[in-house]
């Protein structure tokens, strides 16, 4: 049986990027020809861009650019890439396109699937039994997600709805292609489920500042990353709340921003 990236025809090209939150950089997609697709142009970084645009070149020249979320590591790249691409379209749910896709509609061989959580606007794309999953699914570890109105109920869906596809492989925003789609999303339904259930215990024990909240259920995160699992335990309080589960008195994360 053919590879299943071979089958599509979908080449990898990596932005030399690599941080703790993009593990070894943003992952641009590549897929198809006469015309390819291009999925997450990433980071505004001449060399990448460049290599971008010698895959297309390579592939007959590009229809598309679709953007997975408006994130700097996944988009600051687009427009450099479109102006060196001849203007193509670019396709978004709310970055500066001049296409916007919401939840089944198509961008050439592309069917847009919404994916809420790590970002409101994130979007995951299918092509067969290939699934484009931005940092919705990452190919080691897993994605921080950001507060928005039941932000982490819609992404515990999106994560059902991606595994009902039934998909042979994950392209991921960052790390490895995913081989085992389904095994993964498993893997992040439960984890999702076991830092709610340790979030709980916490709570159940008095914890009730952000410290001691991290401390409970996310006491296994580097200290380089506790920042950003604050805010993901921000989408945890936020649906404790929204179901009436939250105690009284629990401090709230501050929120700053993040590009990833």
């Amino acid at each position: 049986m053919p590879d299943v990236l071979d089958a599509y025809d979908i080449a990898l090209v990596r932005a030399d990027n690599p941080s703790p939150l993009t593990l070894t950089g943003t992952n641009t997609w590549v897929i198809g020809r006469n015309p390819c697709w291009i999925v997450d142009p990433g980071p505004a970084l001449d060399a990448h861009l460049d290599n971008v645009v010698a895959e297309a070149e390579r592939r007959g020249g590009a229809g598309g650019i679709a953007v997975t979320h408006d994130h700097f590591d996944h988009a600051e790249g687009t427009e450099g890439l479109r102006v060196r691409l001849g203007g193509i379209p670019v396709a978004a749910a709310r970055l500066a396109a001049n296409v916007r896709l919401a939840d089944g509609d198509a961008f050439g061989p592309l069917r847009t699937i919404a994916t809420p959580g790590h970002a409101p606007d994130h979007l995951a794309f299918a092509v067969g039994d290939a699934i484009f999953t931005g940092d919705a699914v990452l190919g080691t570890g897993t994605a921080f997600l950001f507060p928005d109105p039941h932000a982490l109920q819609d992404y515990l869906n999106a994560l059902e709805h991606l595994k009902a596809l039934e998909a042979r492989v994950i392209c991921p925003g960052h790390g490895p292609v995913v081989r085992d789609p389904r095994a993964k999303l498993d893997e992040y339904l439960a984890h999702r489920l076991d830092r709610e259930g340790r979030l709980l215990e916490g709570l159940g024990s008095g914890a009730r500042t952000v410290d001691e909240l991290l401390d409970a259920a996310w006491d296994d995160v580097p200290a380089e990353l506790r920042p950003v699992a604050a805010v993901t335990l921000a989408t945890h309080l936020d649906k404790l709340d929204e179901e009436g589960r939250l105690p009284e008195g629990v401090e709230r994360p501050a929120l700053p921003g993040f590009g990833g």
